[in-house]
Order: C-alpha cells, then sequence, then structure tokens
C-alpha cells in the first residue's frame, strides 16, 4: 500500500486514529461533525487530544444510532424536524443512557469516561447537539498551532467518532490538504456550531446521575433493583383474574389468586405446570380457577374418590361451581378410553395425586405420556418429590424432552438428574448417615433451583402465614394451630415383648420368603433378569407387609401369618407334584395391592396367576429346602402368638377415648394401615359407643362413602349427626375433606412422615372452624415408670425394626430414607412444613414497595442497567456478585482475590445483597473490574458447558439398540415411500431426545428383534416401529417451540461486599 495515499481505511498502519495521533500534535483546535459518537468509546481516542487546547463535537441529535445504521444501508429518506433546546438536551440524555449500558465492562472505559468528564468541566471539550434531523456527516478538522506552514487539514468519509470508526472497522476516509478546503469546512462548521445546543453539561449530568457510572447509587436501592428485576415478570402481571362464575359462600384470596397467575405463565411458557401447595391450601380450587382462565376443552384424570360428585371437594364439583365448561373426568382406572386419539380434542390435561405417575417404566406411565403429548400439562400434588430425584424427571418428562428441553441453561434433564442418581449411589446412609443426609440434601436443592423453580407453584402454610397475611386477616380466616403430637404407649408385658421381639427377628432376618422370589433359584433357559430383580423386591415388600401387620395390630397379624402358611402349604404341594407356578410379571402390582392393604388381593393373585408354568426339576434343590424351613418359621411364628390373648393396644385405645376429654368429645379420624384392624377396631368400639362409629376401607360401598362426607365434612350441604369416630384406611388420607373433625388418630406408625402431613391435612385445612388441631399416634413400648422411659422404650422397638430390615428399611418408609434415631422424633414433631425459606419473602419486599411508596419504586425501576455499588459485609468480605441475564436465563456469581468465580441461587446471593435503608454505601475499589472478569468469565463458561452428556451416544440402553437399528433401516431405505422415511425421521428424533417412555422403547425394542431372520428387513422394521409406538407419542411438546438461552449476556447490576 503507498505511504503517500491521502485515503485511510483502518488497514494495519492506515487507521484513522494513527493519522489523528500526528495531525492533533500540531493543532490547537480539533472539531468534529459526526452522526454519532460514543462517550464510552473515548478511551480509544483521548490520549491523542490531550496537547490540543480546544475540542468541538458537534453531533446531530435526531439521529439515532438504529436510524443512522438505516441510513448506512442506503435509500433512506429522513424528514428534517426542528425541535427545541430541551427536547434536544432531552435526546442526547437517552443516547448516552443506552449507550452507557451496552458499553464494555472494564477499568479501561471508566477511565476514558472519566477523562471525558474531567475535561468537559474544565472547558477543553465542549459538545452541541444540532436540532436539525437532516444533519449526516463524518468530518474532522484540525486547525494548526499559529505559525504553522499550514492553517490545518480536513478529514472526511465513513468513519464515525467512536473506536470502531478509528480503529477497528474498514472504513473509506480521505485527507484534505488545500487551504481552500479547510476554510470551507471550518466556516461550515462554524455556521453549524453557532446555531447548535450545548449539552455538555447533560452529558455530565446524565453520565453522573443515569448509567453504571453515578456514585449515588445506596446499596439498599441496589437491593431492590435487584429484586425488581428478579421479579419483573411476576410484577407485570394483572393482579386480577376473571372470574364470573364462583361457588357460593366463595372468598377470592389473593394466594390462591397469586399462584393462578403463576401457574398460567408457567404453564403457556414451558407446556406443565406443578400445583404443589401444601395439604389443606385448595390445589383443586386453584386448579379450577386456572382451567377458567385457559382456552380449549379440559380433561382431568384422578383417583376415583375425587370424581364424585357427591363429594363436595370433588373434580367435578369444583369446575362447576367455577363455570369451567367443556370439561372430562377420568378416573386413573380409565385411561384406556383415551387412547388411539380420543384424548385428542382436549388442550389442557389435569393430573391429580400426579406423584403416582414418578414410575416411568409401566404402561400406565406409557398411557399418560400419549395422552398427554401436545397438550398443557396440569401435574396437581403436594408430594411430587418422594423417592429420589427421577420421581421429578418422570412427571416433568409428560411435557418436556428429557434430552432437549425449553428449561433455561438446562436441555439434558436427563444428564442432570442421572448425575444426582450418581452422587446419591455413592453414598452408604449405614456407614455415613451424615454424608448420605448432606447428598439428599443437596440433590433437592439443585432440583429446586435449576427445575422446579421454573415450573413449580408451591407455598407452604409458613409461606401463607408470612407473606399474605393481610389478605388473611381481612378476609376473617386463619389457619388452625398444629398442637405437638401425643404419643400414645401401648405397654406389653414381659411374655407380649419377648415374643414382639422375637418375632420381628425371625420374619425380618430368618424368613427367606422363597415363594414369593422362585425365579432366584431358576437354572433353567427361560432366564429373565427383569422378572428376577421383581422377585427379589417381591420377597422385600411381603417382609414389610408381616412388618406392618405386626404393628399394626395383633389381630391382623395373626391373619397374615393364616394366609401365608396357606400359600406356602399350596405352592409346596404343586413342587413336589412337578410344578412351579410363579408370578414374574406383577411385582409393581402387587406393590400397588400392599399400599392399598389389599393383601387379599395379593394372594388370589399369587394363585391365579397360571400363565407361566416350570418344572420343578429346573429349579435348584434349595428352594424346596427353603421352602420348607419357611413353613416352618411361620409355624413357629403362628405357635408363639397363640398363647397371646390380650391385646394391649386396644385396651390402651379404649381407656384413651374415655380418659381424655378431646377424644371424649369430638369428632375422631382413626387412621390405620390395614383393612382388617380397620375393621377389628370398628367392631370393638363400637361396643362401647353403639350407633357412632363408621368404618371405611377400600371395598368399602358409594353408600358408606356419602355417609362418611355427610357426618365429616364440614363443607356438605345438608350435615348429618349420626356418626362420630371414623375409622379408615389410607384411601381417605388424600383428597376428602374431614374437617368436621380436629382429631387424627394414627393407630398404627405411619412410617412416613410425608403420610402423616397427607392424613393431618384431612382436617387441617383453612376454611375450619377449629382453632387447634390435634394429632395422636401410637407406638408399641414395655412397661415402664415413667413417659420417659415409654419413649425410650418405644424409639428402641423403631430402631429395632429399620436396623433387622436393613436396606428393605426404605420399603417401609415409602422411600423417604430416615434415620432411626430420628423417626420418633419427626412423627410427633409438627412443624408447619419442613421446607428452606422461599422467593415469596422477596418477592413480598418490592411488591410492598410498590404498593406503599409508588415514588421509591419508579426511582428504583429507572435505575440504570449494570448499577453498582459497595456496602460492608463480614460474611464475604472483599468480594464482588454480580447478575447476569441472557434471554431468560438469570444467574448470579461472586468472586474474590483468592479465588475463581462461584455461582450463588437466588437466595444466597439475595442474602447478601440484602440492605437497610440506612446501610451505608461505601467507595468501590479499583480491583472491581478484575472481580467482574471472573464472574463474566464464569458465567459464559457455564453456558458454553451446558449439562454433561448424557449416556445415549454409545451406551447399552434401550434407546441406543433401538436407534442401532434403525440407522441400519435408513441406510437401506430405498424402498421407502417419502411419507416412510419422513416416519423415520421424526421416530429418530424422539428417541434421540428421550421423548418416548421406557415402555414404549422396550415394546418397539422386542418387536424389532421377534423379526429374527427378517430384521435387516427395512419395511419390516419400519413395520415393527409403526405398530409399538402410538402415533401421538411422535408428535411434539407444547412447549417445543420455545427456544432458551440464546441473545446477548448483560450485566443487570453489582455489589461490592467490603471488609470491616
Amino acid at each position: 500500500m503507498s505511504t503517500d495515499s491521502s485515503f485511510f481505511t483502518n488497514e494495519p498502519g492506515f487507521t484513522l486514529a494513527d493519522r489523528f495521533g500526528v495531525l492533533v500534535k500540531e493543532s490547537e483546535l480539533f472539531d468534529a461533525l459526526v452522526g454519532y459518537f460514543y462517550s464510552s468509546g473515548f478511551h480509544a481516542i483521548y490520549p491523542s487530544l490531550e496537547e490540543t487546547d480546544q475540542i468541538r463535537i458537534l453531533i446531530g441529535i435526531s439521529t439515532s444510532k438504529e436510524t443512522f445504521e438505516l441510513i448506512n444501508q442506503g435509500n433512506q429518506v429522513i424528514q428534517d424536524e426542528v425541535i427545541s433546546d430541551a427536547q434536544t438536551k432531552d435526546r442526547v440524555g437517552e443516547r448516552i443512557e443506552a449507550e452507557m449500558a451496552d458499553s464494555e465492562d472494564s477499568k479501561t472505559v471508566e477511565n476514558g469516561v472519566q477523562t471525558f468528564i474531567e475535561w468537559i468541566k474544565s472547558g477543553k471539550l465542549v459538545i452541541k447537539a444540532h436540532k436539525s434531523q437532516n444533519i449526516h456527516a463524518k468530518l474532522y478538522i484540525m486547525t494548526f498551532k499559529e505559525g504553522s506552514i499550514d492553517k490545518g487539514r480536513v478529514i472526511t468519509g465513513s468513519s464515525n467518532f467512536t473506536r470502531s470508526g478509528l480503529i477497528e472497522n474498514l472504513e473509506f476516509n480521505v485527507e484534505l490538504k488545500d487551504s481552500s478546503d479547510y476554510d470551507f469546512a471550518k466556516n461550515k462548521f462554524d455556521e453549524l456550531w453557532e446555531d447548535a445546543v450545548d449539552v455538555s453539561e447533560k452529558y455530565v449530568d446524565t453520565i453522573e446521575d443515569k448509567t453504571w457510572f453515578s456514585e449515588k447509587i445506596t446499596p439498599y436501592q441496589l437491593y431492590l433493583k435487584f429484586l425488581y428485576e428478579y421479579f419483573k415478570s411476576e410484577l407485570n402481571q394483572a393482579d386480577e383474574i376473571i372470574l364470573p362464575d364462583v361457588p357460593v359462600g366463595f372468598i377470592e384470596l389473593e394466594y390462591q389468586t397469586q399462584a393462578v397467575l403463576n401457574a398460567k405463565k408457567i404453564l403457556l411458557e414451558y407446556g406443565g405446570v406443578f400445583i404443589s401447595d401444601v395439604v389443606g391450601l385448595g390445589k383443586t380450587f386453584i386448579s379450577a380457577m386456572l382451567a377458567k382462565q385457559l382456552d380449549g376443552r379440559h380433561l382431568v384424570i384422578a383417583p376415583p374418590m375425587l370424581l364424585d360428585e357427591n363429594n363436595p371437594g370433588s373434580w367435578s364439583n369444583a369446575f362447576e361451581d367455577f363455570g369451567v365448561r367443556q370439561s372430562t373426568f377420568k378416573s386413573i382406572g380409565k385411561l384406556d378410553d383415551l387412547l388411539d386419539g380420543k384424548a385428542d380434542r382436549f388442550q389442557n390435561v389435569f393430573i391429580d395425586e400426579a406423584h403416582r405417575m414418578r414410575n416411568a417404566t409401566t404402561a400406565t406411565y406409557e398411557k399418560f405420556a400419549e395422552i398427554c403429548r401436545g397438550k398443557r400439562v396440569i401435574l396437581v400434588s403436594a408430594t411430587p418429590y418422594n423417592n429420589s430425584p427421577k420421581d421429578i424427571l418422570a412427571l416433568v418428562q409428560l411435557f418436556q424432552k428429557p434430552r432437549n428441553s425449553t428449561i433455561p441453561n438446562l436441555s439434558n434433564l436427563e444428564a442432570f438428574f442421572n448425575a444426582l442418581e450418581k452422587d446419591i449411589k455413592k453414598e452408604d446412609r449405614r456407614i455415613d448417615y451424615p454424608s448420605f443426609l448432606a447428598t439428599t440434601q443437596a440433590n433437592s436443592k439443585a432440583v429446586r433451583e435449576k427445575v422446579l423453580k421454573y415450573l413449580m407453584v408451591r407455598r407452604t402454610r409458613s409461606d401463607i402465614k408470612n407473606y399474605f397475611s393481610k389478605d388473611i386477616d381481612n378476609q376473617g380466616l386463619k389457619f388452625p394451630i398444629a398442637m405437638k403430637p401425643e404419643p400414645l404407649y401401648y405397654q406389653l408385658s414381659e411374655e407380649e415383648n419377648a415374643v414382639f421381639d422375637k418375632t420381628i427377628a425371625l420374619i425380618a432376618k430368618d424368613l427367606n420368603y422363597a415363594r414369593y422370589k422362585p425365579m432366584t433359584y431358576y437354572e433353567g433357559k427361560d432366564y429373565n433378569e427383569s422378572a428376577l430383580q421383581g422377585q427379589i423386591n417381591l420377597g422385600g415388600f411381603m417382609k414389610i407387609l408381616l412388618v406392618k401387620r405386626l404393628e399394626s395390630s395383633f389381630f391382623a397379624f395373626k391373619q397374615s401369618i393364616d394366609r401365608f402358611l396357606r400359600i406356602y402349604e399350596i405352592f409346596i404341594d404343586a413342587f413336589e407334584n412337578g410344578s412351579v407356578y410363579t408370578s414374574q410379571a406383577h411385582s409393581n402390582t402387587i406393590l400397588d395391592m400392599l399400599e392399598s392393604d389389599n393383601e387379599e388381593a395379593i394372594g388370589k393373585l399369587l394363585e391365579d396367576d397360571k400363565a407361566q408354568r416350570y418344572d420343578s426339576k429346573d429349579f435348584r434343590d434349595q428352594l424346596l429346602i427353603d421352602l420348607n424351613k419357611d413353613k416352618l418359621i411361620l409355624q413357629e411364628v403362628k405357635d408363639l402368638w397363640s398363647g397371646i390373648n390380650r391385646d394391649p393396644k386396644l385396651e390402651k385405645f379404649i381407656k384413651e377415648l374415655d380418659a381424655k376429654k378431646i377424644l371424649k368429645n369430638s369428632h375422631l379420624i382413626i387412621f390405620t394401615e390395614s383393612k382388617e384392624t380397620a375393621r377389628y377396631l370398628s367392631e370393638n368400639i363400637e361396643i362401647f359407643y353403639p350407633g357412632k362409629v363408621i368404618c371405611y376401607d377400600g371395598s368399602s360401598s358409594a353408600a358408606d362413602k356419602q355417609k362418611v362426607i355427610n357426618n365429616f365434612d364440614a363443607k356438605v350441604s345438608k350435615p348429618e349427626n349420626e356418626y362420630r369416630i371414623l375409622i379408615a384406611t389410607e384411601v381417605l388420607a388424600e383428597g376428602v375433606n374431614l374437617h368436621r373433625s380436629n382429631v387424627v388418630i394414627n393407630y398404627d406408625i405411619p412410617w412416613n412422615p410425608t403420610r402423616l402431613m397427607q392424613r393431618i391435612g384431612r382436617i387441617n385445612r383453612i376454611d375450619t372452624k377449629f382453632d387447634k388441631i390435634y394429632t395422636f399416634n401410637f407406638f408399641p413400648s414395655v412397661q415402664g415408670d415413667s413417659q420417659l422411659a415409654l419413649k425410650e422404650a418405644a424409639q428402641g422397638k423403631i430402631a429395632g425394626f429399620l436396623s433387622l430390615l436393613g436396606g428393605d428399611a426404605s420399603l417401609l418408609t415409602d422411600g423417604e430414607e430416615i434415620d432411626s434415631h430420628s423417626l420418633f422424633d419427626k412423627l410427633n414433631t409438627i412443624k408447619d412444613e419442613d421446607e428452606p425459606d422461599t422467593e415469596l419473602k422477596y418477592l413480598k419486599v418490592i411488591k410492598d414497595i410498590r404498593e406503599n411508596d409508588p415514588d421509591l419504586f419508579d426511582h428504583i425501576k429507572q435505575l440504570p442497567r449494570k448499577a453498582r455499588t459497595a456496602k460492608m459485609n463480614n460474611i464475604s468480605p472483599n468480594s464482588f456478585i454480580t447478575y447476569f441475564r441472557r434471554s431468560r436465563i438469570q444467574k448470579f456469581f461472586i468472586a474474590d482475590q483468592s479465588d475463581g468465580a462461584k455461582e450463588l441461587d437466588f437466595m444466597d446471593a439475595a442474602s447478601l445483597i440484602e440492605s437497610k435503608p440506612e446501610t451505608q454505601k461505601e467507595k468501590i475499589p479499583s480491583e472491581m473490574f478484575d472481580l467482574l472478569d471472573k464472574n463474566n468469565i464464569a458465567f459464559n463458561d457455564v453456558l458454553e458447558k451446558g449439562e454433561p452428556e448424557s449416556k445415549l451416544p454409545g451406551g447399552a440402553d434401550t434407546a441406543t439398540k433401538l436407534l442401532k437399528h434403525l440407522k441400519h433401516a435408513k441406510r437401506n431405505s430405498k424402498q421407502f415411500t417419502d411419507d416412510q422415511e419422513a416416519y423415520l425421521k421424526k421416530a429418530m428424533i424422539q428417541i434421540g431426545d428421550g421423548a418416548l417412555p421406557k415402555k414404549t422403547l422396550s415394546n418397539a425394542l422386542n418387536a424389532i428383534l421377534a423379526l429374527k431372520a427378517e430384521i435387516d428387513n427395512p419395511l419390516k422394521v419400519l413395520g415393527a416401529l409403526q405398530i409399538s409406538i402410538p402415533e401421538k407419542l411422535l408428535e411434539d411438546h407444547y412447549a417445543e417451540s420455545n427456544i432458551t438461552g440464546t441473545g446477548v449476556t448483560e450485566v443487570v447490576l453489582s455489589m461490592y461486599l467490603k471488609d470491616n
């Protein structure tokens, strides 16, 4: 390139900035006429201008950056518009605010802006704005010092007075050296200068008051800005919902309205929502109100009890009361009626007691997946997370793809949950329970922060009391006080205690349960690993059944032992005659029967399932040995109990019913897990309270159900007073209101505290008339002289149960991992709900500001992007918190000089940023930018790294095996029609994204493997696939089109925490 050229293109050695560096050294005056000027880019220019006496910058104010870019694209005609001086200054201010918000975050930029302000204040730099919108020029005039050979120079062309224009962009500018050119340009500039408005002061005021450069922002203001930005979507919501029809006596409560608004927002964005308020807060009402705000037809799937029109709290009644039309109600047992496209007419699917769908491997789950595909899914459950993190994954999969979700920064849900499962499997709860508990709690926190915060509406009673108390008080409502549960100890005699303990040891340690797991002895060819595991599980289930029966009542236990003996005798007889009949396929069904206390149905299922017969000779001899050993143990247990005729538990109960005032005068709800215990209790209590006792279990009639509702539901239209004592199994622990009572008695131990809360939730309702509710729990003990001795003995019994059961103990507690030392205390302590503080605490703060101090709210709203301040803090001294946002992703990072940056969740960030009005503002140190860089790098690393890979690419799971066959078919697809090719492509995408249930994948793989010799025939493979995969499951989820994580990284605000 010629060095004599008068053109400057910003190529190496020919930047406009370089030329300025030469010319301005000889200049006493530097003038610039430009369409756009970046004060934040001044750092790249000012070193060249330091020796210049006077700098004048004239800008065309009406040309916004966006308009300016359109002009550069050509063919844009701008109508001239002359505005007032005040309007000109306002536009300058707006432009500066926008420019600084998008500026680079660096010390260099800050130094440049600081110099810019200092030069304006000293008079060295003056900025004016011309009011005419037609000005569009890039002109630079250098007036040389007196005595120079030339008057000056002019440069004109394409470059704006910005870093990009002077250094980075490819530009075309020409230097004019002729004195006539200089004179013409100088005179024309002076004319325009005289007509322009001085905006120098406006520049300084705006930068110092309305940009991140401001030093006036207090910690309290920044704290409120933090809350405003984080909760902006909630603040944007309308305060009202449309409810033209409401039930008689309905009271519109703020916490329920807020739940509806939040749920609708989540549902429309992600295609699904969890409505998971704790029991007693009105989830059915909230769901009905939500349905009223949604378009389309509604499908409600719920247990039969919750669909009964005679139940005032049923779904059908709630929807009718709120005027929700176009609704269909189906029980969970009627899902087949909705398959094969019969659910296509629905846009919204409500699933009550959704936690029952947490097992993604069942045929029932596959039906739910087909019904929900392409629809908005509302999952209603107070306890969606019971056993493992994957409980949540199974439910989320009903409306999100596991490997390609629309949840911000978590597209691979499967990999995320697999990592949590891996962490928990590394722990051994028996060896190091504190470590196990810490990992469990960390997993729960991760699920809340990364998944459920986007998908769930959940409030506890504490939340309602703390954050909606004003509305509750105004409505004249209150929550009853849950009194501390009272343990009732039934004391075993010395003989009874010996028999009790001996029995536990026999059934928990010595009994093999061989009859229930014969395939573990199988040596034949027809080996099924899946069925084998199912039978191992079944053995554990049956052990738990006996333990529960023993603790429930001596009567129920004796009945169970008799049944076990009969079943063993029948099985041994068949074995000795050459046959083994096994029930491989029913372990999940049996588990359901165990939960509903249907022991008779279990026995019938095991006896009637003759679908698969095996020859006795294909089993190891040890099977017959263990069967006979088990039979002898069962007979020993029966003999042990033949001499026990007293029932100390029943005796204690009858005595307490008469002795305690609250039990003597109140409606009572008595829960037991055993149907036999329930009926046994009913018969015996009826003797003392004739005509006042009603029993309800899984086999009770519709008439009995109506009697329960009429006598124990406070909302029933025509209450009856026939019965005072209700004895019920778990079938009444969910979905029915029994709040004419304020007393729950747990006759047997509710091993899982979650179930305890479900039971209490039947009476702990916000619309109860009672001020207090009472709970009583029965525990086995031995004869003692004091309550302390009784308690210690009861704790010993519980520890014995869990210790002897070993790994099967989690079955006893419904999967809830509980230390034997803490279970007794958990069952005899009522906390409102054992959950951490929620974001509602902070949402209430900013809502209260908006309601009570609108001027402050308006001020906070207008604080600049990238706002920053500093305060004293001893918790994380000399550290820097930054709040980042990209699209819908919001994250918080903290860094200090010693380590790299680490991510904070919202609650941790909020607790550090939280400030009082009187909190003093401190000076931000110069190392702030280094810490900001650390946070920025960490934020971008997290987004770029994403989640770990799932095992699909190369693993040996069902999906991988299936895809292998489909890829082979695709390579040989010349015979396919274009529709068949499209079908195969869609199926492979859905499988790769994890969008098909495990049962569907298994069915499809088995169908292809069954082709055997024709497995290489692509048409046969495609046919097997089409038969196995319901067409509905190849459709997209409702939220499929949402894209997350795109956009520009934005620094919302920052705070420096200074050491005292």
